[in-house]
């Protein structure tokens, strides 16, 4: 009982250390340069609503922000697509065979980006996909797959060897396992793996950068931020595109986050 105020106040001051950056980003973006070096904290004297105007012509973040969700959004559907089944295919088997398969994909936590860069800018010019989208859409993917399938081998791994064994009598085969039994269990799993790639993905700004490029019509929000920094950068039409290009990712983790509490407390699995 006597712990319960310090964690009270505990839970309140990592409340506020979180809360504060956002708002004072959010406050910058509606102010000067001048307002924004000698009143930082306060709220803006002149509430300059224009600068989300500026920053969204000046960088074109209507375009950059479509490119942003549709990448994303494929490369999720892709990771899950091919991190589901090998998660469940692994944590079915307990071999030789599988511990290599998985100490592969530990592997693949060893390759810095930098050192894969120039071999992933040739194999982009071989294909002829360099300075697309579409490369970007595959390459994320497959750098998602060595953490994905590893945490959602885990997650199924948790599944109960009875309720496996009892669908399989009921004449389950793999694919109705998979969907009915392994991954409404692994629901978080899922879901948690799909919130952590897809921030990975939507600030994913080296290979954004170099293999997708500068162009207007193909450049992801990440790219066309730093347009609006230059000699004499108006910085709260700077913090107005920062707020622009993080509303719509954070959005999509409150969403989901409250999907997976909902997955949490289910308790049970529907056939």
């Amino acid at each position: 009982m006597r712990k319960r105020p310090l964690a009270t106040v505990l839970s309140w001051l990592y409340a506020l250390i979180l809360a504060a950056p956002l708002y004072y980003l959010a406050v910058s973006a509606l102010k000067t340069n001048i307002e924004i070096f000698t009143r930082p904290f306060a709220l803006p004297a002149a509430w300059l609503w224009e600068n989300f105007r500026t920053a969204w012509e000046t960088a074109r973040l209507g375009q950059a922000l479509l490119n942003s969700v549709l990448i994303s959004l494929v490369a999720i559907v892709l990771t899950l697509a091919l991190a589901v089944p090998a998660a469940y295919a692994l944590a079915r088997t307990d071999n030789r065979a599988a511990r290599v398969v998985t100490g592969a994909f530990s592997a693949g936590f060893l390759i810095p980006p930098f050192a894969a860069l120039i071999p992933t800018v040739v194999l982009a010019i071989k294909m002829g996909l360099f300075g697309t989208r579409e490369f970007q859409m595959l390459f994320l993917p497959a750098s998602a797959l060595p953490l994905s399938v590893l945490l959602l081998t885990q997650f199924m791994r948790t599944v109960p060897a009875a309720l496996v064994e009892s669908a399989a009598l009921d004449g389950a085969g793999h694919w109705r396992l998979l969907t009915r039994v392994f991954v409404p269990i692994a629901m978080p799993g899922v879901v948690s793996v799909t919130i952590l790639q897809l921030l990975t993905f939507w600030n994913e700004y080296l290979f954004a950068l170099t293999i997708t490029g500068t162009a207007p019509d193909v450049r992801t929000v990440q790219v066309a931020l730093p347009t609006l920094v230059s000699d004499a950068t108006n910085l709260g039409v700077l913090a107005a595109g920062t707020v622009l290009t993080v509303l719509p990712v954070y959005i999509a983790y409150s969403l989901m986050n409250r999907r997976m509490q909902e997955a949490l407390t289910a308790g049970a699995v529907k056939e």
